[in-house]
This record gives structure tokens, sequence and C-alpha cells, in this order.
């Protein structure tokens, strides 16, 4: 569901080897998109307005308000000059569950936590993983990052948009969600997933991202054992990745990468080229 354009083409003058000249950039789009539940607004996030199924149905997830897709009743999409109201009908256990819970929240770019009411939501229970079977090779890390640097159209064309990917043994990524935010992006790709059918115990959620401590909260609660990103995590983010007995690899570039928890989960072997 795409309503408004990703992208727009901008006048820009440019200085190059010491001259300045005419031309044009294309650049994101940024507009500001609610979530409404039973009519009464949720959250407004700032985010490409772009796959709005899935990031409704990825942000009803990862903020614990539903556990599956089929809790969902209906999605719509209201358009006015200011932005989009996604207006989402939950099946009426669901519904009155989140009326007892109900708190509101605005989050702008780049930031996971605005608006929560507490420093006890801030540092939330983060799911345990530690039971997941799932291993992958040091071969198979550096596919998963190598195939997410060849599916960001947005970003190719843009340089101003994060990626995420998830990555199924055998299957390699089976979806990848674009956005300015990075925890829309994940919140989209999460959407994508569950809509296909994918439990995030299938596989290994792939950032370009840094790794916060509301990526690693995001990823175990989908139930992902492993959170791949290229760019580096903070401190809380690995200490919180460690407790969930999640396994988070940072810094991937080419064939090297970090490793900051949870190691066992990584087998041992040479590194193939990766077209």
């Amino acid at each position: 569901m795409t309503l408004f354009n990703l992208t727009q083409t901008v006048p820009e003058i440019a200085h190059r080897k010491g001259t300045l000249s005419a031309g044009s950039r294309v650049v994101p789009e940024e507009t500001p998109i609610a979530f409404s539940y039973g009519g009464s607004t949720h959250a407004v996030m700032m985010a490409t307005p772009g796959d709005l199924e899935d990031f409704a149905v990825g942000f009803s997830l990862t903020e614990g308000i539903i556990k599956t897709p089929l809790e969902i009743e209906s999605i719509e999409a209201v358009i006015d000059d200011k932005g989009i109201d996604v207006q989402i009908m939950l099946k009426d256990e669901q519904n009155k569950a989140l009326t007892a819970r109900r708190r509101h929240m605005a989050g702008p770019v780049g930031c996971g936590l605005c608006g929560i009411e507490s420093i006890e939501q801030a540092v939330r229970k983060t799911p345990s993983v530690s039971g997941s079977k799932l291993r992958l090779s040091v071969n198979q890390i550096v596919e998963a990052v190598a195939l997410l640097n060849g599916q960001q159209p947005l970003h190719f064309e843009t340089r101003a948009v994060h990626g995420a990917g998830f990555y199924v043994l055998g299957k390699g990524l089976i979806a990848v969600r674009e956005d300015v935010g990075r925890h829309n992006a994940l919140d989209k790709l999460v959407g994508a997933a569950a809509r296909a059918g994918y439990s995030g115990a299938d596989g290994a959620v792939v950032v370009t991202s840094r790794v916060s401590v509301e990526m690693v909260q995001k990823t175990a609660i989908i139930g992902s054992p492993f959170i791949i990103a290229i760019s580096a995590p903070t401190a809380l983010a690995i200490r919180t990745a460690d407790e969930a007995g999640m396994t988070l690899v940072a810094l991937v570039r080419g064939q090297d990468f970090e490793v900051f928890t949870h190691m066992d989960r990584i087998q041992p072997g040479a590194v193939a080229d990766v077209a």
C-alpha cells in the first residue's frame, strides 16, 4: 500500500572540484504517520510513506499489541494534507486488552522510545531467545549482509534511508524494507515477514543501522536469535542482547565482522566470495 511518492527530486547547488553548479537530487519523502486503534491515536511516527500495511502489522507486533496478524480485523489508510492516519481495527479480545493498557507516544525519526511515560518502560524486560536452535555459519553471515546491500533501491536512489532484511537459511532474504527511520524499517520488515507466514525464530534480522537497545528488543519480541548489523552497537544493546540470549553481530565489512554476544551460535568455516 503506497499512497504518497516515496521520493522527491529537488534542486540543489553542488560544489565539486572548486566549482558551483546547479543540479538536482532525489531525496526520500518523510510524512507523519499515525496509528489509530479503535478510533484512538496510539502513536505518531515520522516515516517513509510506503509499505503501510507491513508497518501497521509490524508495529502492532513489536509493541505487543497483537501476537499474530490474524488478530487484526482490518487496516485502512486515511490521507489528508498533513499526513496519513492508518486506522487499525483489532478483533474484540485484542481491542479490549489494548484499551486496558493504552498509552500515547510520539516518535520522530531516529528515536524509538520517545513519549514513553516512565524509565521502567524504557528498560522493559526483553524476552529470552536462548532456546533457539538456529545456527549460522561465518559464510551465511557474510552472505546475509551482501544480499541486503544489493536489495535497497530507495537507498541507492537517495543515500538517506535505513534498510532491514530477514535472512532464512536456504532462502536468503525473504523480505527487505526501507525507511528514513531505522525502527520503522525494522517494524515494516517484521510485518512483511509475519504476513508472509514467517516467525522471527525462522531467521536472522539484518540491518544497515547502528544497533540500539530498542532494535534488540524488537528483534527479541519476534523471537529471532540473531541481529546482524553493518554499523556498531551501543553498550546497552550489547548487555540486553547478552541477557536475552541473542547473538549480536556488527560492523560487517565484506568478510570481516565482530561478534559481541553468544558466539556459540556461529559455526566456524571458510568464507566464500559472495557476489
